[in-house]
């Protein structure tokens, strides 16, 4: 069930990294009424299908699961409770992150203007939220514009709400509207997370997101990625673009806005490439995307 929520785009941003974190302590609660030997293929064959859930972040979510699955392994071997084992290591690198998150949000903030109308693309979750959050901690005031990210509406349902939340004021506009808002002089910054980042600074996010670097570009406003770079993602030949179902893009909140017999095109991702970036926030530090395969290694360590 978790697996399929997360090609369903039930959960969002980093929600899939959370939630497969917390299907594999499903699969160690199943697993512990098990023999050793069926445990360790249960729980290896959750890891590689919450692993693989959707193809674009599978490197990364591989990787993410194999540190889960060793912790659980290890704990059966040992003779421990796996549940709980695989739960407190769960919410170790749960804190862990938030912590990195937390640390790009303050070296994001740092780079803005004391007066700022930022532009994001989809739902950054905490690598926005803490931005924002650091910003206005210290002092700055700022304002943010979110397109609505159609078909599942994350800016307009996700981004939105949080900054809400935060009463902090934001706008909501179609996905069509930034380059026009760009060109009024009515956005300051354009800062977004990805999902994959790679070592020779390709930004790969939700589609949408090239288009809007190509205008910041053009209208000499700063592009910024908020994220450490991807392990095991040494150059952008080997991402693999996402394609979902084509009618997904022909609906609207499941209502069907095309006649019969029109066809669709949805590639849940895009490509930004490293001369459309002027940085890469990470939590070890600002770079340029030209830079990163100098500073980090090939599994994403600094």
């Amino acid at each position: 069930e978790v697996v399929q929520a997360i090609r369903d785009m039930v959960t969002q941003s980093m929600g899939p990294w959370l939630v497969s974190a917390l299907g594999m302590v499903l699969a160690a609660s199943t697993a512990k009424n098990l023999t050793v030997k069926e445990a360790t293929e249960f729980l290896k064959k959750a890891a590689k299908e919450l692993g693989h859930a959707r193809p674009t972040t599978s490197v990364f979510q591989v990787k993410h699961m194999k540190r889960i699955l060793d912790v659980s392994l290890k704990a059966l071997d040992a003779g421990k409770n796996i549940e709980s084992e695989t739960l407190d290591f769960v919410y170790s690198i749960l804190e862990e992150r938030y912590r990195e998150d937390k640390t790009i949000g303050r070296l994001a903030a740092s780079l803005l203007p004391d007066k700022v109308r930022l532009l994001t693309q989809c739902f950054a979750e905490t690598y926005i939220g803490y931005t924002l959050l650091e910003a206005r901690n210290m002092g700055k005031e700022v304002s943010l514009v979110c397109p609505e990210t159609r078909p599942f509406l994350q800016g307009a349902r996700l981004t939105a709400s949080m900054a809400r939340e935060m009463d902090i004021p934001v706008t909501v506009v179609t996905d069509n509207m930034p380059a026009f808002m760009m060109s009024q002089g009515l956005i300051d910054v354009f800062a977004c997370a990805a999902d994959v980042v790679t070592l020779d600074g390709y930004a790969v996010n939700k589609v949408g997101t090239l288009q809007l670097a190509i205008a910041a570009h053009y209208h000499k406003i700063p592009c910024y990625i908020l994220r450490n770079p991807s392990p095991s993602e040494p150059d952008i030949e080997g991402v693999k673009i996402e394609m979902r179902d084509p009618k997904e893009s022909l609906k609207f909140f499941n209502k069907t806005t095309v006649k019969e017999g029109v066809t669709g095109y949805y590639p849940a991702f895009d490509i930004t490439p490293p001369t459309l970036i002027g940085a890469v926030v990470t939590s070890s530090g600002v770079f340029a995307p030209q830079d990163l395969k100098n500073h980090f290694s090939a599994d994403g360590e600094k």
